[in-house]
């Protein structure tokens, strides 16, 4: 029987590769070109709809910026940064499961003692947020790297603002003897992922929402175990179910419990209204 010609292409590029010493590149574009070439033939694309696709793509490169990530977010709506997490970090027994690093990570965030205010001054409910980090039999980590970021009260992130270099709701803690920090900023809230660009375009194709439920971000380290990238959800959000990004685990979610006035937790009095959560980071051992 004769071998078709899309067929024979699809072999041909497929040889090509021969010249490659890199046996991992090999196996990766080996897999990427087979597929992509099932892909085109399983859906008899079109030369109209491949230059979509190249328009597309050209125009998320565009939209890529030192602030903006626009592939990060187009891997993120479509599941592929959930799922190369959950190959790449595959969560040990007991241990705090991971999700994705997300687009607004920034290094060189601010050092802060325990109990600070890192809100630095943006709109919210306030919030009192405590947490442990531990090993998977419950024993304190001490001297662990604890970075924290998230939105402010309005749904937005420091890079989004004006004043983008001023960083505001985010910074580094590191644990104590107890394996403890805690930390002010404002109660997340739900938020849509930047929607004015070609990502945008693909979700209203979709006919799907933007929003990601409300969280906040933790990359949590200290020697002698695995680094944990992951969220604290607040339990109760409409949009659990429903995120953009793929990014909630049940294990995750946690109650963020309103109060009148209260005590923090080196005993200083709180005489308004705020926000407190609580929530162990579980580390498994390198």
């Amino acid at each position: 029987m004769k071998t078709l010609p899309h067929v024979e292409l699809t072999q041909q590029v497929l040889g090509r590769l021969t010249g490659t010493t890199d046996s991992r590149y090999r196996e990766i574009m080996t897999t990427l070109i087979s597929h992509l070439h099932a892909f085109i033939r399983e859906t008899n694309l079109t030369e109209n709809e491949w230059q979509q696709g190249i328009e597309f793509l050209t125009a998320t490169g565009r939209q890529c910026d030192d602030k903006r990530q626009e592939f990060i977010l187009l891997s993120d709506i479509l599941g592929v940064s959930m799922l190369v997490d959950a190959l790449s970090h595959p969560r040990g027994e007991g241990t705090t499961e991971s999700t994705v690093l997300g687009p607004f990570f920034r290094d060189g965030a601010p050092r802060w003692p325990h109990g600070a205010d890192i809100a630095s001054g943006v709109p919210g409910i306030p919030l009192v947020f405590s947490g442990r980090v531990i090993d998977d039999l419950g024993r304190p980590i001490g001297d662990a790297a604890v970075e924290v970021w998230g939105a402010d009260g309005e749904g937005w992130y420091d890079v989004q603002l004006a004043d983008s270099a001023r960083m505001r709701a985010r910074g580094g803690f590191t644990t104590d003897a107890k394996g403890e920090f805690w930390f002010r900023s404002v109660k997340p809230v739900s938020y849509p992922v930047p929607s004015d660009g070609p990502v945008g375009k693909i979700l209203r194709k979709m006919g799907r929402h933007p929003f990601r439920p409300a969280h906040i971000h933790f990359n949590v380290s200290a020697t002698g175990y695995r680094p944990l990238v992951t969220h604290v959800f607040v339990r109760g959000d409409r949009y659990l179910d429903s995120d953009a990004v793929f990014g909630v685990k049940d294990s995750l979610i946690t109650d963020f419990i309103h109060h009148d006035s209260g005590i923090a937790p080196d005993g200083t009095p709180i005489p308004t209204a705020y926000t407190s959560a609580q929530f162990d980071f579980v580390l498994d051992g390198a």
